[in-house]
């Protein structure tokens, strides 16, 4: 029976954040990995707003292998026969520092694991993790197959669906509405053509989501983030809505109408596809994070259920690094004072909550019942299709005045108890 000062059960962004604290505090850390290499469970690409996290790690992400740094904003709403897209360039996303980036996790994540490495943290992949080990009520360490691994305190940055949480009884078994599933894909394109399609200078990045008809009214909606020689498209679904649909359909199925989509065609028609996965997110908001801290435990990153979809934008890989490294910090402290019991290691928490992410999803703690709204996804983007149709469209008739048609629309389709009802409650957020 070994025993290190800490385990870490996950080496995606919180697990690797904690341990490159920890090893640069000279404590004992050990990082275990279910994939074959850190980065390998999350594939595909996404994007990381840099500002939550600068104070945290300000030496870190200077060398870091960014795709792309993000400097127009795109929103699309997509009818069965139409869409309406809004577009933000400015350059005060061009400017430096960045304020976001697009990463491929499976790069940055071993990158990231070597950077703990050279700290001192012990990484090793391919481990399963059966259990928790217990003494006399508190955690205590690991167990895989008949292997124990004791260690002071357990992370347990394992995904959004944490066993150990679970198991430890930090939280009750996932509800479907807490959870989404993304579908995700990376299409590789020349540099060149990615520039051309999305009106970008060397180095410059896009990001762009979609809403409407492609969830045929539940919740969730599309992502294509550019990368340096790829894109990454995806769509993430509500499983609780995925569970209810009646007829069934596949999120693959979606995906690939959503991929068949004009608007989206045009973009990947001439790339191919190097990877393709399915992978689970939470969805559940300030409202779904379990207790984080117990005797010998943390929670951190997906685990806690740290993610926040606000509509327009949506964050999970800033959360899981700030957890990360308050977990860390939280160690450390314990470990001055020899005590790591769940009294001590509840700074953890404290100080979580006094940072900015958590405050953030205190603020749109609502977003998750406002997001399940099917007529954000059926009748707006219909309405606002509908009325810059009508606006832009020329025929044998004589057009009305401007006014009177954007009137006419919302007294026909946005003065309805529905509506008002939807605008009433969107004043929570």
């Amino acid at each position: 029976m070994d025993k290190v000062e800490v385990v870490i059960v996950g080496a995606g962004l919180a697990g690797l954040s904690a341990a490159y604290v920890l090893a640069e505090a000279g404590v004992e850390v050990l990082v275990v990995e279910r994939g074959d290499f850190p980065g390998s469970k999350n594939v595909s690409g996404g994007r990381l707003y840099l500002e939550p996290v600068r104070a945290y790690l300000p030496e870190l992400f200077d060398e870091a292998p960014f795709e792309r740094q993000v400097v127009k904003e795109r929103l699309t709403m997509l009818t069965p026969e139409s869409s309406v897209t809004v577009e933000l360039a400015s350059d005060h996303f061009r400017g430096s520092p960045a304020n976001s980036v697009t990463v491929l996790r499976a790069k940055f994540d071993q990158w990231l694991a070597e950077k703990a490495s050279e700290k001192g943290a012990f990484i090793i992949p391919g481990y399963k993790v059966d259990d928790v080990w217990m003494e006399e009520g508190r955690v205590a360490g690991i167990r895989s197959n008949e292997d124990i691994l004791q260690a002071d305190v357990v992370i347990a940055a394992d995904g959004v669906l944490s066993f150990i949480a679970e198991k430890v009884g930090m939280r009750e078994r996932h509800q479907p509405r807490n959870v989404a599933l993304g579908v995700k894909e990376i299409i590789e394109l020349p540099e060149e053509r990615i520039r051309d399609l999305f009106g970008l200078k060397a180095g410059e990045g896009a990001a762009q989501l979609f809403f409407g008809s492609i969830t045929e009214g539940m919740m969730g909606g599309g992502f294509l983030y550019t990368n340096q020689t790829s894109l990454s498209l995806g769509m993430v679904l509500s499983i609780h809505d995925l569970m209810r649909k009646h007829p069934p359909i596949s999120p693959h199925d979606l995906f690939e109408l959503f991929k068949n989509r004009p608007e989206i065609e045009v973009l990947i028609s001439s790339g191919h596809s190097v990877e393709y996965s399915a992978h689970d997110v939470p969805e559940g908001g300030l409202k779904a994070i379990p207790r984080l801290y117990a005797d010998g435990l943390l929670v951190a990153g997906d685990a806690a259920g740290l993610c926040l979809n606000q509509g327009i934008t949506l964050r999970g890989m800033d959360m899981a690094i700030v957890s990360g490294v308050l977990a860390a910090r939280a160690i450390l402290d314990a470990r001055q004072r020899k005590d790591f019991t769940a009294e001590s290691l509840g700074i953890y928490e404290k100080n979580l909550k006094e940072s900015s992410i958590y405050q953030d999803l205190s603020t749109f703690q609502h977003m998750p019942e406002i997001l399940s709204n099917p007529r954000l996804f059926e009748k707006y983007p219909e309405v606002a299709s509908d009325l810059l149709l009508e606006i832009f469209r020329v025929d044998a008739q004589p057009k009305q005045k401007i006014s009177r048609t954007v009137l006419g629309t919302i007294s026909r389709e946005l003065l309805k108890v529905d509506v008002l009802r939807d605008l009433w409650h969107m004043r929570k957020i």
